[in-house]
């Protein structure tokens, strides 16, 4: 046998372990964090300002606030997508503060003080890691009906976020101008232009030429600020406990490891969703090393005062909508944030893209994760029950999008689940399929119209196939 003969050839990468050249790789991370900066730097903005409304807080703090929250985002972005031992699902997910923790966080600043947010944002992140590996055993709850739906009440409830940057910034005195909604049909329209005419490179980075080209045409209209770039400095290393050291009240801790709860669901949809998209299987083992890195993120935001992290589903549909599956993508823009934290005028710089041209992008790219989800549910057979089950979910997670003050008479441990139309909407839907595709409901029906496919009924975690052969036998 010749040596040529034992020349053994090396397996082909998968798309999500390829590493693309630099300069596709810059491009695509940059439309990453441009995608989600508005949504990154919203949380400390939100709870800054209230803690510096009640005196726990400087005005000045703010800013140390968003370049620690944007080197924490950056840290854990690089801790999901490339992972180390048991933690990070490597897949492309950009993580960010969820949310779910503004309301909670607040009320916790305002009652104990600042340290005790952070003190119970670092036993969250703690529980989430304790937690990770029995919840992961849930994903045997997420059948096609399930995520299908779950992926499509992400989209859907993130329209709320875009229309917000369309009319110019929720709150805004002149929100809803037509000079902003101009500005943010333009940018759709250019990505689509670009989308439908450009080469298959161009059209990789869409949304990033809509946002640049978007930008440069706003300059002469005013809609750009880049006046805090003067302002800001051009180095700034957030510190360990910078202000003070945490505390532990247990009435805090107990309501972040809910935020906690709420984020692990998140995370799941999330990571089902970018699994589906990149063909990747989310087996409950990659799903718990996913949750877990949740949780260091967290304990991390904790040390160095920032908040919980969780996975950005407006970049699920990013991956979705320029087909580049690599999480090297999302690994790069990680670093980008890194230098962004280190760096406050950089940060600057990104922010001053205007709203109205964000939310022109922020229309295709939630637009895509909608898109997804309905793809993922082509894969079922929709009888009464499961068109029930994505009625009643989809309808339970917009009642907080349409009218935001809903449970505002309800406790905090109920708002704390089911503000989040994303979590609400998952709790439902999980409930649901339960109810109405359980194991006596395919036997009772098995040869009826409401026989159901693509197991949409509660499968185990390990054997599809055999739940597949034990349906075909129904069937027949």
């Amino acid at each position: 046998m010749t040596t040529s003969d034992q020349t053994v050839e090396k397996p082909e990468k998968r798309p999500v372990d390829r590493i693309p050249p630099l300069r596709r790789l810059f491009p695509l991370g940059l439309q990453h964090v441009l995608a989600m900066y508005a949504g990154a730097v919203a949380v400390p903005l939100i709870v800054g300002g209230a803690l510096v409304g009640m005196g726990e807080l400087e005005p000045g703090d703010i800013a140390y606030l968003i370049s620690a929250d944007l080197l924490v985002a950056g840290i854990a972005t690089i801790i999901q997508s490339i992972g180390f031992w048991r933690f990070g699902v490597r897949l492309p997910l950009m993580q960010g503060c969820t949310f779910a923790a503004v309301g909670p966080m607040i009320v916790i600043g305002g009652e104990y003080g600042i340290t005790a947010i952070y003190g119970s944002v670092i036993a969250s992140g703690l529980f989430m890691m304790l937690l990770a590996p029995f919840f992961s055993r849930l994903v045997r709850f997420f059948p096609p009906i399930v995520t299908g739906t779950v992926i499509l009440i992400i989209g859907v409830s993130l329209m709320d976020v875009a229309a917000g940057w369309v009319g110019g910034g929720t709150g805004s005195a002149d929100f809803g101008r037509p000079l902003d909604i101009g500005f943010a049909a333009g940018t759709l329209l250019l990505i689509i232009l670009i989308e439908r005419f450009a080469p298959p490179a161009i059209q990789r980075v869409s949304i990033l030429l809509g946002l640049v080209i978007g930008t440069l045409v706003a300059l002469p209209f005013g809609l750009t600020d880049w006046s805090g770039v003067g302002e800001s400095a051009w180095f700034g290393l957030a510190l360990p406990f910078h202000f003070g050291l945490p505390t532990f009240p247990i009435s805090a801790i107990v309501s972040m490891c809910i935020v906690g709860l709420v984020i692990m669901t998140e995370t799941t949809g999330d990571i089902i969703a970018v699994g589906e998209i990149v063909d990747e299987p989310v087996t409950p083992r990659r799903l718990a090393d996913g949750l877990r890195a949740d949780g260091l993120s967290t304990v991390i935001g904790g040390v160095f005062n920032t908040f919980p992290y969780t996975a950005f589903a407006q970049n699920v549909g990013l991956v979705s909508i320029t087909g580049v599956r690599s999480r090297y993508v999302a690994t790069f823009a990680g670093v980008i944030l890194v230098v962004l934290g280190l760096v406050p005028a950089l940060g600057a710089v990104v922010e001053g893209v205007p709203l109205a041209v964000l939310g022109g992008a922020g229309v295709a790219l939630f637009g895509m994760v909608a898109a997804s989800g309905i793809r993922t549910l082509s894969k079922v057979r929709f009888n009464n029950s499961n068109i029930l089950i994505v009625a009643v979910a989809l309808g339970v997670s917009l009642l907080p999008t349409v009218s935001p003050d809903i449970y505002a008479q309800f406790p905090t441990w109920f708002t704390i689940i089911f503000d989040s139309g994303i979590s609400a909407g998952a709790l439902v839907a999980v409930l649901l399929n339960l109810l109405l595709n359980s194991e006596s409901q395919q036997r009772r029906f098995g040869g009826s119209d409401r026989d159901v496919s693509a197991h949409d009924a509660v499968r185990g975690p390990y054997a599809p196939a055999a739940a597949d052969q034990g349906d075909a036998t129904r069937a027949s």
